[in-house]
């Protein structure tokens, strides 16, 4: 797995660097001091995910997600100093898998690289859910977003529904008494469908049109 590490900070990049180096699946293939050079970064060498600083200078990580999403099919695995950080949220609606706390320990931090590129769970469940429940109450459905939960059958509501709560595929299996092929099946229509990218946009999707209230998962 190619890593493009993106921080404004010296000695955070390179202990990223070494941390991820250390395994034996994960090649860390450039750094980046900003969020311009992450863009410039991630088209030229194409790696299989971005761990983005969220907050650094020329560009932020919100807008470098965005634009490395727009750009090329890299997932982005953004980092945050703090909990509860609104970017955080911006990031993930601008396309970021996932995030993580820089104070994360190793094996966290390599657990989620691995998870974000593999885009088989939404990262850090308990704190992921906390921030979007805080932003999201603050705002209400919307009502385009909830026509388009229409085109999905029932199943595929079900699916997206358990996404939202932080499920694995396995966990979701278990749940709707369905093999863990079938549930792939699932996400892959609904993300499809609905036009997201992945695990971590559909559970934004879920929380702003409506399907799953703050408070409920």
């Amino acid at each position: 797995m190619r890593v493009l590490v993106a921080d404004d900070q010296d000695l955070f990049r390179a202990g990223f660097s070494l941390i991820l180096n250390a395994h034996p699946d994960i090649t860390v293939v450039g750094e980046a001091a900003d969020g311009t050079e992450a863009v410039a970064k991630t088209v030229e060498l194409q790696p299989d995910l971005v761990l983005m600083d969220i907050r650094m200078p020329r560009m932020d990580g919100v807008a470098a997600t965005a634009e490395i999403c727009r750009r090329t099919s890299a997932k982005v695995l953004v980092l945050t100093m703090y909990d509860v950080d609104e970017y955080v949220y911006d990031a993930l609606r601008a396309g970021a898998g996932g995030f993580l706390l820089k104070d994360a320990r190793r094996e966290e931090l390599v657990r989620a690289v691995l998870l974000v590129a593999s885009g088989e769970a939404l990262l850090a469940p308990a704190v992921t859910r906390r921030l979007i429940e805080d932003v999201v109450r603050r705002g209400t459905a919307r009502p385009e977003l909830r026509r388009r939960l229409g085109e999905l059958t029932d199943r595929e509501t079900d699916t997206l529904r358990l996404i939202a709560r932080g499920l694995s595929n396995t966990e979701i299996a278990a749940e709707l008494v369905v093999s863990e092929h079938t549930v792939k099946t699932h996400v892959s229509n609904l993300l499809t469908k609905l036009g997201l990218r992945d695990r971590a946009q559909a559970v934004v999707f879920a929380y702003e049109s409506g399907l799953t209230v703050p408070g409920s998962a």
